[in-house]
């Protein structure tokens, strides 16, 4: 059952985020048109500071979540029922401290924003406060379902509320161009939504709604602790790492820059959240495994993942660094381009992130937090001081090489390490050997597409198309060839047959999991 419910999450996810993309251009393009790119800058800056306030929730949802995955696969209500009320009331202790931090920072917005004559700042940030803060309120009910692996189900509920969301808010920038009734409209369908999946849960799984007067065990007590500080220090440490961009170029450049960056990020976000959708519902399938089976048997699958990542990211980043100038061009005009350069950098860094997302995978779910808790705060320290000083001499693309230099410094090396000794017992030159062979043969790959692309004008949307239809056909035909031969390539392939078979069948499971009043067994692998 745990490869029925990994196909049918991936499927649901990858249509959810087709969707999701289309409906993103032609919002962005409204947006543009409607308010400019000033607003465009302060949307992204607005959610930047807010990721910082969200450090209130570091921790706790994937401590708890870690220790809900051996519960689950053993049916042990009891134990569940612990986990989740402590879950529920961490969470609201969680939207208290996010409403109180976000209040507090409001008087001191103008430290953050440079050069901008848009009114109502402060009501537009509120806005962006309480979209943060509310959802909080029913966040661990529907993470429950994704340690069952029915992501599926909270991928329909918001692809439809996206859906009538994106709509809404278009009609209302093309007819108004109010971009505070925009917010309102946002933020009452994030919270209906949130109401929604929280009532769902509660039809599926209606013994959640047991009270119990047990308490944690000790050792479960201890490391939930253990991992919960380890993680606040390491989410810390990820927001000024990746979190920080949007606020450093308003504070030294200016809000238009952030509104540019804000073109091109949407764009990488896109490509990192459909890879996500893929590898997120793998995640949770390789927490059921990981607390299950011996180190051989996860490495044998770590090894499948590890293809699978280096081969769907290196595909993205090949389609995003040789087609995302000539689309920006078509889409919203020349003036919105970068320089070349900056595009090399944050592509360098989609990459390399995306390459350890399969050793993520890994160490979460393994629960290794501790080891590694200072880590991602040595490399926040190296990211702010190399980007505070190189901004000053290379402008914008000096903060995102500040972001590369410091994840090679720390989590490029340390992770892999972390792993291959503590979950597989092997050797960690292993990891770099083949880490470099596949970037090798992705560079060689790259440069095959973009001299092919020479011949392929890029005057309109369709060619466009055409030229990344071309880098798909000539990526996958070059990866098939060289690993055609391998155990990995052979294992996905047998994945890829068994979805073609189960297809017609995922729609049934569907219908019976999602039936109106059945209760559903916890266990979601038997």
């Amino acid at each position: 059952m745990r490869v029925k419910f990994t196909l049918l999450n991936i499927l649901s996810g990858v249509g959810n985020q087709l969707i999701i993309t289309v409906l993103s251009f032609i919002s962005r393009t409204i947006f543009i048109n409607s308010l400019g790119i000033e607003y465009l800058g302060i949307n992204a800056l607005f959610t930047s500071i807010l990721a910082m306030l969200s450090l209130a929730e570091a921790g706790i949802g994937s401590s708890i979540i870690y220790n809900l995955y051996k519960p689950v696969a053993d049916n042990d209500r009891t134990k569940i029922l612990v986990l989740m009320q402590l879950y529920k009331k961490a969470y609201l202790i969680i939207a208290g401290v996010v409403m109180f931090l976000g209040l507090g920072l409001m008087p001191f917005l103008d430290l953050f924003i440079k050069d901008t004559s848009i009114d109502n700042l402060t009501f537009i940030y509120f806005l962006f406060l309480m979209n943060t803060a509310a959802p909080y309120l029913f966040v661990y009910k529907h993470s429950f379902l994704n340690v069952n692996q029915k992501n599926y189900i909270v991928t329909l509920v918001f692809s439809v509320s996206a859906i009538i969301s994106t709509c809404m808010k278009i009609a209302i920038l093309y007819y108004t161009e109010n971009y505070i009734f925009y917010l309102i409209v946002e933020s009452a369908i994030t919270i209906t939504t949130s109401i929604i999946l929280a009532y769902i849960v509660d039809r599926l799984y209606p013994f959640l709604k047991e009270k119990t007067k047990r308490k944690l065990d000790p050792e479960t007590k201890a490391n939930f602790i253990k991992n919960m500080k380890a993680i606040i220090l390491q989410n810390v440490g990820n927001y000024f790492i990746f979190g920080v961009d949007s606020i450093l170029i308003s504070s030294f450049v200016s809000i238009a820059a952030v509104g540019l960056y804000s073109n091109y990020k949407m764009l990488i976000d896109i490509c990192r959240t459909f890879l996500n959708q893929v590898f997120a519902n793998m995640y949770h399938s390789l927490g059921n495994l990981v607390a299950r089976e011996s180190a051989e048997a996860i490495y044998r699958i770590y090894r499948v993942t590890f293809l699978l990542n280096f081969w769907l990211y290196s595909l993205l980043s090949i389609v995003l660094y040789l087609l995302v100038e000539p689309l920006i061009v078509v889409w919203i005009g020349a003036e919105f381009k970068m320089t070349h350069v900056v595009l090399l950098v944050l592509i360098i860094a989609f990459f390399e992130r995306g390459m350890r997302n399969s050793l993520s995978a890994v160490k979460t779910t393994a629960g290794i937090f501790h080891e590694d808790r200072y880590a991602p705060l040595f490399q926040a320290v190296v990211n702010l001081g190399l980007s505070l000083v190189l901004v000053q001499y290379w402008g914008i693309t000096g903060i995102f090489a500040g972001s590369v230099v410091s994840a090679i410094l720390v989590p490029f090396w340390y992770t892999p390490k972390l792993v291959y000794h503590k979950v597989f017992h092997q050797p960690v030159s292993r990891y770099f050997t083949r880490y470099l062979y596949y970037t090798i043969i992705g560079s060689i790959t790259c440069l095959l597409a973009g001299f092919t692309l020479q011949f392929i004008p890029s005057s309109s949307i369709l060619w466009i198309i055409v030229q990344g239809i071309s880098i798909f056909l000539i990526v996958n035909l070059v990866y098939t060839m060289i690993f055609y031969r391998t155990e990995e390539f052979k294992y996905l392939l047998g994945i890829a047959r068994t979805l073609i078979i189960k297809i017609p069948r995922l729609g049934v499971i569907y219908q019976k999991t999602v039936k109106r009043g059945r209760p559903l067994d916890v266990g979601g692998n038997k």
